[in-house]
Formats: C-alpha cells, sequence, structure tokens
C-alpha cells in the first residue's frame, strides 16, 4: 500500500527537489512524487514521507538523494527531437569545415543519450571522425547509465533519417529483435558526465554550441536565469545556443541574440 503524503511532506519534497536540482514541483505531481518515492519507503520500512525525508534531507549529498533525484527527474525523448535544430547543426558544421579545430558541442540535459548520439551523427556525416567533440550530461545517474550502453527501442528511432539510421545503428535480432544498438564507434565518441545544472559548474570544455532544450519547462523564472547564466559561460562568442521549441528567453537572457526560433547567439 503506498503511503499518503501530506501538504507539509509535499512541501518537503518540492523544496529538496528545488534546492537540488532546480525543478518546480506543483502540486498536480502529489500522485507522481507518491508513487516514484514509494518504494523507498518500503526499502527502509518507513511508514509515512516524514519518516523518509529524515533520512533524505540528512542525506543531501549522498546516494539516497541522487536515488530520490532519479525517480523524481522526468526523462522522456528520442532521436531527432525537434528536428530543425539538427538541420540547423548540419548547417553550422558545413560552415565549420575550412577550420583546424574540432567542433564542440553540449548536450546540456541529455537524458537517455538520445539527443547527443543525433548530434553526433548530424557532425560525423557533415565533418568526418575526429573533427568533433559530444558532451551529454544530465543530473540523473540512471539515465547516463543508459545513454552510455547506446542500446534503444525501435520507436524512440523512427526519426533518424534512413541514411544515418543505416550508417550509425545496428538493428537487433533475435532476443533484442524491436531495438537498436548506437555503432560502437559512434558511442566511443561520445562523452557522458553527471552535472547538475542548478549548481557550480564542473570544470567542463568550452562549447561552439550548446543544446539546453526541453529542461527550463521545469524551473521557475529564477531558476532559469541562472542556469543559462551558468551555461552560457561555457559558449564561445559567435556559438550557438538551442532551447526547446516551446522554450524561449524572453525575460531570462539579454546577453544572447535569437536568430531563428528558440534558437540564439552569443555575440
Amino acid at each position: 500500500m503506498i503511503a499518503t503524503i501530506t501538504d507539509r511532506e509535499f512541501a518537503r519534497v518540492s523544496r529538496f527537489i528545488h534546492e537540488t536540482a532546480g525543478i518546480h514541483l506543483s502540486a498536480a505531481k502529489r500522485g507522481l512524487v507518491c508513487g516514484r518515492l514509494a518504494r523507498r519507503l518500503q526499502h527502509f520500512r518507513c511508514t509515512s514521507f516524514s519518516q523518509y525525508l529524515v533520512l533524505l534531507e540528512g542525506d543531501a549529498a549522498g546516494d539516497e538523494a541522487q536515488t530520490a533525484i532519479n525517480l523524481l527527474t522526468t526523462n522522456e525523448t528520442f532521436f531527432f527531437r525537434e528536428s530543425r535544430h539538427f538541420e540547423m547543426l548540419r548547417r553550422f558544421a558545413a560552415l565549420w569545415r575550412e577550420r583546424r579545430e574540432p567542433l564542440n558541442v553540449w548536450s546540456a540535459a541529455c537524458s537517455t543519450g538520445e539527443e547527443p548520439y543525433s548530434i553526433a551523427m548530424v557532425l560525423d556525416h557533415a565533418l568526418g571522425p575526429n573533427r568533433w567533440d559530444v558532451l551529454g550530461t544530465d543530473i540523473s545517474t540512471r539515465v547516463l547509465a543508459h545513454a552510455r550502453r547506446g542500446h534503444y527501442t525501435e520507436e524512440r528511432a523512427r526519426q533518424i533519417p534512413p541514411a544515418l539510421l543505416r550508417q550509425y545503428c545496428r538493428k537487433g535480432i533475435g532476443d533484442y529483435a524491436g531495438t537498436l544498438l548506437v555503432e560502437r564507434s559512434l558511442r566511443e565518441r561520445v562523452r557522458f558526465a553527471q552535472v547538475n545544472l542548478n549548481a557550480r559548474l564542473p570544470d567542463i570544455d568550452m562549447f561552439d554550441c550548446i543544446f539546453l532544450r526541453n529542461v527550463m519547462i521545469y524551473f521557475d523564472i529564477e531558476t532559469r536565469r541562472k542556469v543559462v547564466e551558468r551555461v552560457c559561460a561555457q559558449l564561445r562568442p559567435g556559438g550557438m545556443l538551442c532551447v526547446g521549441h516551446s522554450e524561449s528567453l524572453h525575460q531570462v537572457n539579454d546577453d544572447l541574440v535569437q536568430v531563428a526560433p528558440s534558437v540564439y547567439r552569443k555575440p
């Protein structure tokens, strides 16, 4: 039986996930919180959320905090989602061919890895090997483990262009029918790391293009400002920032120049 959560307990869970991950939980998420944390209460034999919260709040930087973050973050994505950004990236890469240095791209909330692998397919096809670097980061260790495996259902690959699908994916057979595996040479070129966008960023590279898509919708306006400020500090002058099609930098950042819907350039 799933324990019920009181208003006060839900407020404490909301405060925890906001302070650690920047995510705003509306009252409509009460059922989600109960469902996703129920097994943790059972694991610790807690009879109420208050008992579990004592453990959670006392372990703010430990394994249980990370487990709760993994459970409470939403990770819904697929290959070549919002395809216009990948066409923009292809054109951006075409202009890069005359340069010596690799084109460096960051997928800043990469979930289970479909986005950084989509980026890598575009760059490898446009520039060839060793002319690009891709970093995928997320706050959830669970989705990063999935991303590193590079193994997906065919349903998530419906929007991969056929030529790229043939070149960079291997179709499963037998017990793995209905799935695909990202080709090893591509998997080995994409780096993954845990990064919390709501905290001081670790020592990562400077980037020519950053995908910060479909994550700001979970933040309040002040958190959005701080996250965009941190992320854009890693963007080189002339670099491009892509946000989700339903997102905007209106009242969030005045430094970047909008060059297309949901696409911005750093002067």
